[in-house]
């Protein structure tokens, strides 16, 4: 049996206690061998991983990711399994099988469907040539918030944080190119719950309208096409991440939210940031102090003080700021 029928892509039976024992459970199997010396991998990305151990009327689907997270924790107990799962279930993020997915669900889709242009005409998430849909700010929240509650928060900051994939249109042909609202939804992306996750060439400004169009080869012989005024942001905001325990550690709490714009706090025992998406021109004023908050220090966009962020800008912005 092939995957969609694919022979070179064939479906395995784990009902087969010896393939359990091949893939995972023996000692040398194919999941516990590379995680071990001199591999060392950090971690497993299980393909499709909503269809493993599923076909017809047989569903051994959680048996098989337990299975996969019981081997890797007697074996690695720091390494991560990530499924790529399209069709997101609650229950296939439980917290006992895979620590996480793809973020498409509740973060890519509705950022996608909030950020893109206005009239592309991409092969959007259903698949079809169609204009995307275009959610409104409070929209894109409600979906982000219905896939977070439905989880557990281990699983949530275990997930990747994607704008686009190698499935999909990469983000900056989804904005039309517009680097701001690019970078918009960079400084979601790093600073979100989760692990974010470039696709390669996404910091270099590699465009694709669909998947197949989006695995275009990086130009390594000559960077004259590359984004590198974007690839700067990109890397300011990877080491803002990588430095701030509130994005490592923090909880989220929404405290803005309109038709164009949102912001978040990111709230840890150590530190609390503040972060403002908008996608387009805005005037907005934001009081933290009632959350008994004020500015200390501006680590991403226009430079703030005080209790109050106000933001007037001439198209999309974005910001992070620590807080006291």
């Amino acid at each position: 049996v092939g995957w969609w029928g694919l022979a070179s892509l064939p479906k395995l039976n784990y009902a087969s206690k010896k393939l359990q024992h091949v893939m995972y459970r023996g000692p040398q199997s194919v999941v516990r061998r590379w995680l071990q010396a001199p591999f060392n991998f950090d971690g497993w990305r299980i393909d499709v991983g909503n269809m493993t151990g599923r076909y017809l009327d047989q569903d051994i689907n959680a048996e098989v990711a337990e299975g996969i997270r019981s081997a890797m924790d007697q074996t690695n107990p720091d390494a991560w399994l990530v499924a790529e799962n399209a069709d997101h279930s609650p229950k296939d993020l439980d917290g006992v099988g895979w620590h996480g997915t793809m973020n498409y669900n509740g973060f890519a889709r509705p950022m996608v469907n909030w950020m893109n242009k206005e009239d592309a005409k991409l092969p959007n998430f259903s698949q079809f040539p169609v204009p995307n849909p275009q959610f409104s700010g409070a929209g894109t929240v409600s979906v982000m918030r219905a896939f977070a509650a439905g989880i557990p928060w281990r699983s949530l900051v275990a997930c990747m944080v994607l704008l686009d994939s190698h499935d999909t249109a990469r983000f900056k042909t989804v904005v039309g190119g517009d680097r701001k609202r690019h970078l918009s939804g960079l400084t979601a992306l790093f600073t979100y719950p989760g692990v974010p996750s470039i696709f390669a060439g996404d910091e270099l400004g590699l465009e694709g309208s669909w998947g197949e169009d989006s695995r275009r080869t990086i130009n390594w012989e000559n960077s004259d096409s590359w984004d590198t005024t974007l690839l700067a942001e990109v890397k300011t905001l990877i080491q803002i991440r990588k430095e701030r325990d509130a994005l490592i550690n923090g909880g989220l709490r929404w405290i803005y939210i309109d038709e164009d714009a949102f912001g978040y706090l990111r709230e840890s025992k150590k530190e609390t940031i503040f972060v403002f998406i908008s996608r387009k021109a805005t005037t907005v004023s934001i009081d933290l102090g009632a959350y008994g908050y004020t500015v200390k220090e501006t680590l991403y966009g226009p430079s703030q003080s005080g209790s109050t962020i106000r933001i007037r800008s001439k198209s999309a912005a974005s910001g992070v700021w620590l807080l006291k």
